[in-house]
């Protein structure tokens, strides 16, 4: 009769044993409240947790990725845009982000959001453009400190699209044209330059050095002869035709 009556109880204290303990995994921790009081900070494991008297609540402390909807925002230059981003933050202080923020996962979505229209605000479209990861930095570190009293650590926020208008667009690209245009002129004359600086300096050793004219042409002549299909034109030296005008005049005198 006894065993028949512990086995009708039974199912009772499993019951009783499923409502009162409760497990916490390895990436969890949780915050146990007695009659409504903070009562410390339970690691993992199976824990007792009494009915009615207490309560607790389990904190996820691995890495979250928040998906930053897209914003609107106005950048220093009055530039219209649309950014979004995702942030990486993690739970450092259990209790904090249970006893000092209602629901820090929405409260960090909103921190987020605000955040990156206020750096959008304070800087130029190519700044935005060209310094992106600096930007990205800047925003993390704002919202690592604001969230430092809800324990929440902050890892990285990473910009993902800037979308601009599409004329703009067309703008920007019509400039980037242009400045390529005018890299090009610029090293062209750079080259010009160059060029002509040496070949008056070649001239100058040539007109210096006796001689140097004669074999410059005996040089140029053998080049133009090694293809049958060139027409050599012979130049006559200046020297030679003053030389043949000096014995000229000594014929006349």
């Amino acid at each position: 009769m006894w065993v028949f009556q512990s086995a009708s109880f039974l199912p009772v204290i499993v019951i009783i044993l499923i409502a009162v303990i409760k497990q916490v995994n390895e990436y969890e921790r949780g915050v146990m409240f007695t009659l409504g009081k903070f009562t410390g900070v339970k690691g993992p494991g199976w824990r007792l947790v009494i009915p009615v008297f207490q309560s607790m609540r389990k904190v996820d402390i691995r890495t979250k990725a928040v998906d930053v909807p897209d914003q609107e925002a106005i950048t220093k230059d009055n530039i219209p845009i649309r950014i979004n981003a995702v942030i990486y933050y993690r739970v450092s202080d259990t209790q904090k982000a249970i006893l000092e923020v209602e629901n820090f996962f929405w409260a960090m979505s909103q921190m987020a959001q605000t955040t990156m229209r206020n750096a959008v605000g304070e800087t130029t479209l190519d700044n935005l453009l060209q310094n992106r990861d600096d930007i990205s930095k800047s925003i993390s570190r704002v919202i690592d400190i604001a969230s430092d009293p809800w324990g929440i650590k902050v890892e990285s926020v990473e910009l993902k699209d800037i979308v601009i208008p599409e004329d703009l667009k067309r703008t920007i690209s019509k400039e980037a044209e242009a400045e390529r245009e005018k890299r090009a002129v610029i090293i062209k004359a750079d080259g010009d330059r160059i060029a002509a600086t040496n070949l008056a300096a070649a001239a100058t050793i040539l007109d210096k050095a006796p001689g140097a004219m004669h074999l410059r042409t005996l040089q140029t002549i053998n080049d133009l002869s090694s293809d049958q299909s060139n027409t050599t034109v012979w130049m006559v030296p200046m020297e030679l035709l003053e030389a043949i005008k000096g014995v000229a005049d000594k014929l006349k005198k």
